[in-house]
C-alpha cells in the first residue's frame, strides 16, 4: 500500500513524451478528500490520454479510500471534464481564471468508463 501522506505524479506517456500528469494528495483518514490537479501537455494530445489520466487517477488506492474529490483542470478540457463526471457522482463545476475546480464525490468501486481508450502507459512515484 502506499503512504497516503505523500503526494503521487501521475503521467500518462506517449512512447518518451509526457503527454498529461497529475498530482494527487490524499486524506490520510478513510473517506477523506483527496486532491488532485490535472495537466494535459500543449500542443495536440491524442484523443484518449486525458481520460486515461482521470482513469489513473481514480483508480489510485488511496483516491478509492476518498470519499471526495476536489479537481483543478484547465478551463475548457472537454475531455478531461468529460471523463470526471462519467467516474464520479455529484459533479459540480466551477471556474476560477484559467482554470476549473471540480468538486465530487468518489463512488467506492469505481470502474473506468465504457469509453474507455486502451493502450495509455502509466507510472507513478
Amino acid at each position: 500500500m502506499t503512504n497516503p501522506d505523500a503526494p503521487r505524479h501521475i503521467e500518462i506517456r506517449d512512447g518518451d513524451q509526457t503527454v498529461a500528469a497529475a498530482e494527487v494528495a490524499a486524506s490520510k483518514e478513510a473517506g477523506g478528500t483527496a486532491r488532485v490537479s490535472l495537466h494535459p501537455a500543449s500542443g495536440h494530445v491524442a484523443p484518449g490520454c486525458r481520460a486515461n489520466l482521470v482513469d489513473a487517477v481514480i483508480d489510485l488506492p488511496e483516491v478509492q479510500a476518498s470519499a471526495r474529490l476536489e479537481a483543478t483542470i484547465p478551463l475548457g478540457d472537454g475531455e478531461l471534464l468529460e471523463r470526471l463526471r462519467e467516474r464520479t457522482d455529484g459533479t459540480v463545476v466551477r471556474p476560477a481564471g484559467s482554470t476549473a475546480l471540480v468538486d465530487a464525490d468518489v463512488p467506492s468501486g469505481s470502474q473506468p468508463g465504457a469509453g474507455q481508450e486502451p493502450g495509455g502507459k502509466t507510472s507513478g512515484s
